[in-house]
């Protein structure tokens, strides 16, 4: 039995597996304090990825919170909810049920989430196209549009997967601008 770290509340020592839920006062090994340790039970089972979660078949199972004809398998780290395969979503080693889930996204306290990104493959895009039309501009915005392209090459681009067409294309016409401005600074000078 693969039991879970559980320590003595007085001296921090580790509990072993026979102590735990038994019914009865049990003695530290470390320190000999009595204690009862009642453990959630689908602590002792192996969990696999994708578990849907079971019907609940012995007596003294725990039910999923929101499927009660569901065995639980691990209690949420916000609420302390019991929760089935369905409803357990982890999220940086944390397991939570999908109200925390949603609270912790609408309130801020999961920084982590991400529910947008910015889209500098457009962004680059739009700086290199939007100046064609004040042209004097394209002396700043060319460069910009490249070192755009550049930079966020690596950078996580939608939620959805996108190609790199769009930075491709804002070095692209990027490198126009400045060759042209190169070209009109050199005619200009040598006139």
């Amino acid at each position: 039995m693969n039991a879970p770290l559980v320590s003595c509340t007085k001296c921090n020592a580790s509990l072993l597996g026979d102590v735990f839920n038994t019914g009865a006062l049990e003695s530290c090994p470390g320190c000999g304090a009595s204690s009862q340790v009642e453990l959630f039970p689908a602590l002792f089972r192996a969990r696999t990825l994708g578990d849907a979660g079971e019907t609940i078949l012995t007596e003294g199972e725990a039910g999923c919170f929101y499927h009660p004809q569901k065995r639980a398998i691990i209690p949420c780290h916000a609420c302390g909810r019991f929760l089935c395969g369905l409803c357990d979503v982890e999220l940086q080693g944390q397991h939570l049920c999908p109200v925390c889930l949603e609270s912790g996204s609408r309130n801020g306290r999961l920084t982590s989430l991400q529910n947008h990104r910015i889209l500098y493959d457009s962004a680059a895009l739009s700086v290199a196209i939007l100046p064609i039309l004040f042209w004097p501009l394209t002396v700043f915005t060319g460069p910009m549009a490249v070192f755009m392209g550049f930079r966020y090459w690596s950078a996580p681009s939608s939620i959805i997967p996108r190609t790199k067409i769009r930075l491709i294309l804002a070095i692209i016409i990027g490198l126009i601008q400045i060759v042209l401005w190169g070209w009109l600074i050199y005619y200009l000078a040598s006139r």
